[in-house]
């Protein structure tokens, strides 16, 4: 089978998608002030706006024009985007340094990536090699993406997680490596990066919890335990049964 033939963007697409990242920003980043600051000092716009001049050359055959370009990209704004990967409109690359976007990554539509993100690949594959992120995914800061999978639409990956399987829609992913919790099929439409379920901790309490049950129920009282003291730190207490709560719907689910 022969290489998919891929469409090649007009000047006016380009324009159209270039006003759609603007607005993006302009929408989602409150430190924004104006579609002029955006344009002149925001460097994940520039270097979306730089990719959709260098990926209009690749699929025009000027491959060594078209990595210049993006090379330059990366070396004024710090953010690497192969001319050949598929990028749609809306996305926003929020400060941008450190984010890669490898050849044969797919990025959809309202995207938002933060810094130190990778889509990346795995080993020396050929073929589609790196992953395909859906309509309004949200990457958080550092974290990685590795293979060709799929995230879908409206997920939402935590800060410095590591993902190397499929992600079902309307998902939240944290950890190394990460692991779905599963949002009961509510949509994950703001832009909180910090908090996030942490499915380790809810294990932990609940293994404590069960361990408790046992050495009450066998007379043992000189346990240590995790509980937090009656009136210290109730926030993080409810958080914490919160998280427990989330766990075990999520593992039911699965069984």
């Amino acid at each position: 089978m022969g290489e998919e033939k891929r469409h090649i963007p007009s000047w006016k697409e380009i324009r159209e998608a270039k006003r759609a990242d603007l607005h993006a920003v302009m929408d989602k980043d409150p430190a924004a002030t104006s579609e002029w600051s955006v344009k002149h000092t925001y460097a994940g716009y520039k270097a979306l706006a730089a990719y959709r001049v260098a990926n209009r050359a690749y699929l025009k055959g000027f491959v060594t024009l078209a990595k210049l370009i993006a090379n330059d990209a990366r070396r004024r704004t710090g953010v690497e985007i192969h001319p050949a990967a598929k990028l749609g409109k809306g996305i926003m690359i929020d400060h941008g340094s450190g984010v890669v976007i490898g050849e044969t990554a797919e990025v959809g539509d309202g995207c938002v990536l933060y810094q130190g993100v990778t889509l990346g690949g795995t080993g020396k594959d050929t073929g589609k090699r790196h992953p395909t992120l859906e309509n309004d995914v949200m990457v958080s800061a550092g974290a990685k993406v590795l293979g060709p999978l799929t995230v879908g639409a409206h997920s939402k990956i935590g800060a410095g997680s590591v993902v190397l399987k499929d992600v079902p829609p309307y998902s939240t992913v944290v950890g190394v490596p990460g692991r779905v919790v599963k949002q009961d099929g509510r949509r994950v439409a703001d832009m909180d990066q910090v908090l996030l379920p942490d499915p380790i901790l809810a294990e932990f309490l609940r293994i404590n919890r069960r361990l408790q049950e046992l050495e009450k129920s066998c007379g043992i009282t000189d346990g240590g335990n995790m509980t937090v003291t009656e009136g210290e730190g109730a926030a993080e207490k409810a958080a914490e049964k919160a998280a427990i709560k989330e766990f075990e719907e999520a593992g039911e689910e699965d069984k």
